[in-house]
């Protein structure tokens, strides 16, 4: 047996394993899922399970819209909602977008950048529980920020804007900040500095300083003796 038929022999026994592995993957996946494709490194994306419901990692394609830029975002679906992180990319493949998600909407802090790699929005969101759809939310007095009771309501929303929402300029600075409580957004004196608590007493006026030669020649000359000159005119020098 030559050199030349067992390296043919190898080349063939490996190619026949990789085939063996990748129908057994590939049965595996069939009886699991009932569509999906492959990455080039050979990663399961974009299944469906019998249910039709969204699982696993997920790479979703969106073209340009009405002069809207297309966009590529990816991240994980648990039984067809979004969960935990998920990417957003121009198409050139710039970062756009870092979100987090709970119980399928959005939740904690989200955070947008410009073309150019700079952040220019960050969010806060709270989501809620579709398996618990019952919150307990504070209602607040007619024009202020004052809770005057409780109520347990109905979730009606995936998630709501909830927590401080930050607004930059493209070098950084901040330029806006708004604070929502459960979808609420509070006025602008919620952050307002504590009333200063001021006395009826008004403070004694504080004297002028007097001018350092004043205080000189008042050192040298005694209020007597300068009534005595005062008087005749004298200097006494």
């Amino acid at each position: 047996m030559t050199n030349q038929f067992k390296i043919a022999m190898k080349h063939l026994l490996f190619r026949s394993l990789i085939g063996l592995m990748f129908l057994v993957f590939a049965n595996t996946c069939d009886a699991q899922y009932k569509d999906f494709s492959l990455s080039p490194e050979g990663d399961t994306l974009n299944a469906t399970d019998k249910k039709g419901l969204k699982q696993g990692k997920w790479v979703i394609t969106v073209p340009e819209i009405r002069g809207e830029p297309g966009y590529d975002e990816e991240g994980v679906y648990k039984d067809d909602k979004k969960e935990g992180v998920w990417r957003r990319y121009s198409t050139e493949g710039d970062l756009l977008a870092i979100e987090n998600y709970k119980y399928g909407g959005k939740d904690g802090i989200q955070q947008y950048y410009s073309y150019l790699g700079s952040l220019i929005k960050e969010e806060e969101w709270h989501a809620y529980n579709p398996d618990a759809p019952y919150d307990t939310i504070p209602i607040y007095g007619t024009g202020s920020n004052e809770i005057v009771e409780y109520k347990i309501v109905k979730a009606t929303q995936y998630s709501v804007p909830h927590g401080e929402w930050k607004y930059f300029a493209t070098d950084g600075r901040l330029t806006k900040a708004e604070k929502y409580d459960r979808g609420r957004l509070l006025a602008d004196d919620e952050n307002k500095k504590p009333d200063v608590v001021t006395s009826d007493v008004k403070e004694k006026p504080k004297e002028k300083a007097k001018p350092q030669e004043v205080l000189d020649y008042e050192k040298k000359y005694s209020k007597k003796k300068r009534e005595h000159m005062e008087r005749d005119g004298k200097t006494g020098l």
